[in-house]
């Protein structure tokens, strides 16, 4: 019988690759079965190991087992959810419902050191439950049984009351192996915020300066999140903090913008929304209108090194609103510009005020040149878009009001993004809630022409509140939903000045067992249980399930993105998922041929993946198939 290299079922083993980091590091310290030597590892290092018993640091009940967890690999997968998505073939944001240790756990492989930017609003402790288990032995199980919101004996998960002996263990449990985790994901140049109160503020802080060191912490940002103030003690409450930490030294983070560099686009007719404008440039109040009219013309001959290109505007009188750009196929785009600004511009000199440039679409972008200047933001923030009520009021504004308690604002996640994440950045948030971070990444991506991308993670908690969506991960979607119909209203009203890059979609996958069923090691050694499990080496595949849930297993664990190109072609009449362009070819047929393993070899993929019940038995074209792929140096693998 021909065995060939299977794909792991598992996700990246964490243990096995700290190990493995550690002995190129120190060969030295290597033992026999690839294990590390503690006591070469101490001579390796001298005087730089602390070996007495008392030494600073954060300990709890339960840390040992933190560290379990985190080496504990995941079995589960991550289905594809087409009917809850959108664009799902063409967008690069992901959501994901499910345990996010889980998925932390699953993601690991894909994004190992590509996002730029966290951010998270944890559950706070405040002596209410939450749902998070702190028994992670079988934090799948735990998941799917999860759906009611209590184990198979009724018991609710995640009580933590603050009469609870543990009340705080048990909150670090919960958050250790999750950052840990979402550290490895994180950019040498990332950097990761994390809201939080004065309930587990000083534990928050031990806690992150363990796992990515005292020295790398950024700032503790103090956000006034209640101007009037609740009731705290003797003192009323106004504030919060957000903890912002570096993945290392080289993290970098960006400046905040004064004024537009580039002020957006309304109809041809004149017409301007006055809340859009109020927030995309404060400098304008509510009776600060543009009063009059102004044709631009565009000469694409006189541009600068930069590729701006100089206007040429002329003044009319009895007109109100607008400025309107023209281009050379003589289209009409709207832009604002106050008559005191304007007048206060010198027009004729070699770098004028005003602008063009022309987009790779050939449409044009009007910008103010001499204006735009930056300063690095504060550790303080008292504006008012930070107000924890702003959340709430954006929630109202898109239908949701009621459905969602203390949603993060949008002035404050979009200030930690322009921050932290750039243009082509991704941004994590797996304690996702409402969707805030969502929509404030595409707010940003509006204001800037950005093409940021971001992957949310919430578990479907049942909410219970009548007339909103069933779950917390309803809730979110809905929200973003919402939000992608008003931004092509807005878009719609723009003619053709719209970012062409703007990605307006979202895929949704859901935590769930994996397509492959394991082989139990701890089951009973009895006949018909051990018949049963021999069953899988015929049966491997879980029924019940698609094509296309195993083709995202396949994907994720063999360290692809989840919004990475696919596309099927038929070659000699079966179905071949291309992914990545070509580099990894997948057929999940039950009827291999030579020739199509022949037409597969020829295409020079990286990477092949067949299904091991496609040979059908037939071991000479297994033999084929890895000696073909093994000549052309083509990594080859079975399911």
């Amino acid at each position: 019988m021909i065995e060939t290299e299977k794909l792991a079922g598992a996700s990246l083993d964490i243990a096995a690759e700290k190990r493995d980091e550690l002995l190129r590091l120190f060969p030295e310290a290597a033992a026999e079965g690839g294990r590390v030597d503690i006591e070469r590892l101490r001579l390796a290092l001298g005087d730089s190991i602390e070996t007495g018993k008392e030494r600073y640091g954060l300990s709890w009940p339960g840390k040992a087992d933190c560290f379990k967890t985190i080496q504990s690999p995941s079995m589960a997968t991550l289905l594809p959810v087409r009917d809850k998505s959108i664009n799902f073939d063409s967008t690069e944001n992901l959501i994901v419902e499910g345990d996010n240790l889980e998925v932390l756990k699953l993601l690991q492989k894909s994004y190992l050191g590509k996002i730029k930017m966290i951010y998270i609003d944890p559950p706070y402790n405040t002596g209410n439950d939450f749902i998070y288990p702190d028994d992670y032995s079988e934090s799948l199980q735990t998941y799917l049984e999860y759906t009611g919101q209590v184990d198979s004996e009724g018991r609710k998960f995640g009580t933590n009351t603050d009469t609870n002996g543990r009340f705080h263990s048990k909150w670090l449990n919960m958050m250790y192996p999750r950052l840990y985790l979402a550290r490895n994901l994180l950019r040498d140049d990332g950097v990761i915020f994390v809201s939080i109160d004065d309930g587990e503020f000083s534990n928050l802080r031990s806690l992150m300066n363990e796992i990515f060191g005292e020295d790398l912490l950024v700032s503790v940002i103090v956000i006034q999140s209640n101007k009037r103030g609740q009731t705290y003690k003797e003192i009323a409450k106004t504030h919060e903090y957000v903890l912002v930490y570096a993945k290392s030294d080289e993290c970098e983070l960006f400046e905040l913008t004064k004024g537009d560099d580039a002020l957006p686009f309304t109809d041809s007719k004149g017409k301007f929304d006055l809340w859009e404008l109020r927030n995309r440039n404060p400098k304008f109040g509510r009776h600060n209108r543009p009063n009059l009219y102004f044709p631009i013309y565009v000469n694409p001959d006189d541009t600068d090194e930069n590729g701006y290109a100089k206007v040429t505007l002329e003044e009319k009188s009895g007109h109100s609103v607008a400025v309107f750009p023209r281009n050379s196929e003589g289209d009409d785009g709207c832009w604002r510009w106050g008559k005191d600004k304007l007048k206060g511009s010198d027009l004729g000199s070699a770098l004028p005020v005003i602008v063009a440039r022309q987009r790779r679409d050939g449409q044009w972008n009007i910008y103010e040149k001499s204006r735009k200047s930056t300063t690095k933001a504060k550790s303080l923030w008292t504006e008012t878009d930070v107000i924890s009520e702003q959340g709430t009021m954006e929630m109202g504004q898109l239908g949701l009001a009621n459905c969602f308690d203390h949603p993060k604002p949008l002035g404050l996640v979009g200030k930690c993004i322009r921050i932290g994440a750039g243009p082509e950045d991704i941004v994590l948030d797996f304690f996702a809630g409402s969707g805030t971070t969502a929509h404030a990444v595409m707010e940003q991506n509006y204001a800037d022409s950005g093409r940021r991308r971001y992957i949310l993670v919430q578990l479907p908690e049942p909410t219970g509140v009548p007339d909103c969506p069933p779950t917390i991960a309803d809730i979110m979607e809905e929200r973003i939903r919402r939000v992608i119909s008003k931004r092509r209203e807005v878009n719609d009203g723009r003619l053709g000045f719209a970012n062409a890059h703007e990605d307006l979609g979202f895929r949704v996958f859901r935590l769930a067992q994996s397509n492959i069923k394991e082989w139990d090691a701890n089951i009973p050694h009895d006949v018909a249980t051990l018949d049963s499990q021999l069953s899988l080496n015929i049966e491997h595949l879980r029924p019940g399930r698609t094509d296309t849930d195993i083709l995202y297993e396949v994907i994720l664990k063999s360290g692809y993105s989840l919004s990475v190109k696919v596309e099927v072609e038929s070659i000699h009449g079966m179905s071949v998922y291309c992914v990545s362009d070509g580099a990894f070819l997948i057929c999940l047929e039950r009827n291999l041929t030579l020739d199509l393993i022949r037409a597969i070899s020829e295409r020079r993929p990286e990477r092949v993946l067949l299904l091991d019940e496609g040979f059908a038995g037939n071991d000479q074209l297994k033999t084929n198939a890895v000696q073909t792929f093994k000549a052309l140096d083509i990594v080859f693998r079975t399911l």
